[in-house]
């Protein structure tokens, strides 16, 4: 029959729906493809699933905010996904940038970002938060570098930045934000976060430029850092 158009067995249900509409799932808008995979209840992975809380958050988007962040303030931290940074530090969106990488560990590209964050966008305070219980302890670069050429036959050019002490880490990473040539401001502090207890325990920093910026304890939720 003119028109008539075969439906191919081997499709998944979603494009058989598709199919029947005219149009292909990879055809439609982000948005609207994750619509369709809950509405169908198949399919759903948990990309599908963030793709279709997008959707909910877009409904009642509150609008943009100022691409400066608001308190002019930079965290590094660990991907942790046991550390929820905007709660457990009191920030809104558009209050901070949030830099994060295994370890929260000071890399070439956690430099590239800060340097960007502060020649362009006008933050100047820098916030270090590691934790405990980080898997980059129970590692060290060679075997983590084993473990990557095994399963893949590659080995990585780069170290995976492993450590032992987190402590030792924090301070080292403000060593290298002191001694960096780049930035505008080295006005660092650093933290380990307790992920059985949410506390944030401050390390002091033996080479802190002001007095205030090298005391120990907590800080609590919403603190703002000393000037």
């Amino acid at each position: 029959m003119a028109g008539h158009r075969e439906l191919d067995p081997q499709l998944d249900p979603g494009a058989l729906g598709a199919v029947v509409l005219g149009v292909r799932d990879a055809e439609l808008p982000v948005r609207v493809r994750a619509d369709r995979r809950v509405e169908r209840g198949v399919g759903m992975n948990e990309i599908d699933r963030m793709l279709a809380a997008n959707a909910e958050w877009a409904a009642q988007f509150p609008g943009s905010k100022d691409v400066r962040p608001a308190r002019r303030v930079a965290v590094v931290a660990c991907m942790d996904s046991r550390m929820p940074l905007f709660p457990m530090l009191g920030l809104e969106v558009g209050d901070a940038h949030v830099i994060r990488n295994a370890g929260g560990v000071i890399t070439e590209d956690v430099v590239r970002s800060l340097t960007v964050s502060q020649h362009v966008l006008g933050t100047r305070e820098i916030l270090l938060v590691h934790h405990t219980q980080c898997g980059l302890q129970a590692t060290d670069d060679n075997s983590f570098a084993d473990l990557v050429e095994q399963a893949t036959g590659r080995r990585p050019p780069w170290a995976v930045r492993a450590f032992r002490d987190a402590e030792d880490d924090v301070r080292e990473s403000m060593r290298l934000i002191h001694e960096n040539p780049y930035l505008l401001s080295r006005d660092v502090r650093g933290t380990v976060y307790d992920v059985d207890t949410g506390l944030l325990r401050e390390i002091e920093d033996p080479a802190a430029p002001h007095p205030s910026h090298a005391r120990g304890g907590s800080l609590q939720q919403g603190q703002e850092p000393a000037s």
